[in-house]
């Protein structure tokens, strides 16, 4: 029998509900342990303990905020739990929390993850839009998180960029997304890569091509979008990475054709 069968859930969480800061910490990372079963899940989204883990992430210690948001980020792989942490209202202490973690850390992994999830509500994305720096500390750990951070940073900007383009594409793009994206369509995750095409063809000025003569190539989409960057260190940085994406790309195909050639080529009998 699971320690959640046996019981345990129910004093699990009057622990998080007491006032003593020890008793608070070793329930969250509790609860962290427990959220990691897929048949937990369900259980401990249904038992109320959600609403308690958000207030931990508001009002508990350092550690506890870190378990609670990784916690909900277990949770939130739930289908049915996303509505319940959506209504806690979440993302600006998972912001505050995000901006305060270095952006290449496991805590910044998780806090996009939440993120993420949470900006498939309108609810979420209007959050999110209205903390100071929030979609800034999203584009930061594009650029400096994690492989898995990385993937859902854009993740979580393209889900912005595709629910209302007119609304928030102005938004992302003043934060300096570009550089971040182009390096994505070259060294991030195959997911990565094709979540950050998609959304550098959103960002551009119309994400449909603008003539036969000018052909939907990513560097045309980027040019396009530099050439719209106020800001002339933003530009010039957006267009190294550009010549360097460029480079890097002749330099994966090079290789490509010549391992084709060694492959093809006979030996001698």
């Amino acid at each position: 029998m699971s320690i959640v069968e046996a019981g345990a859930l129910d004093h699990v969480i009057r622990f998080l509900q007491s006032e003593n800061i020890n008793l608070q910490e070793s329930a969250t990372a509790a609860l962290l342990t427990l959220s990691a079963s897929i048949s937990n899940k369900p259980i401990i989204g249904a038992s109320g303990a959600i609403p308690l883990l958000v207030n931990i992430l508001k009002h508990g210690t350092t550690q506890a905020k870190v378990d609670a948001v990784m916690a909900l980020s277990n949770l939130s792989t739930y289908t049915d739990n996303l509505t319940v942490i959506i209504e806690t209202n979440p993302v600006p202490s998972v912001v505050t929390l995000l901006k305060s973690s270095k952006r290449s850390s496991k805590t910044a992994e998780k806090c996009c993850s939440v993120i993420e999830s949470m900006v498939g509500f309108d609810e979420g994305r209007t959050a999110l839009a209205a903390e100071d720096d929030g979609i800034l500390a999203v584009v930061e750990v594009l650029e400096n998180g994690t492989r898995q951070a990385r993937e859902h940073a854009v993740g979580a900007l393209l889900t912005i960029c595709e629910s209302d383009r007119c609304k928030y594409r102005e938004l992302i793009l003043k934060e300096g997304v570009i550089p971040g994206l182009l390096e994505l369509t070259v060294q991030g995750t195959p997911k990565s890569q094709t979540k950050a095409q998609t959304l550098l063809r959103l960002l551009r000025e119309t994400p449909y091509p603008r003539s036969e003569f000018q052909p939907d190539t990513l560097e045309n989409i980027v040019c396009n979008i530099i050439s719209q960057i106020d800001g002339d260190e933003q530009s010039s940085k957006a267009k190294k990475m550009l010549a360097e994406m460029v480079q890097v790309s002749m330099e994966q195909s090079l290789r490509h054709l010549q391992q084709r050639a060694l492959v093809c080529t006979p030996t001698d009998l």
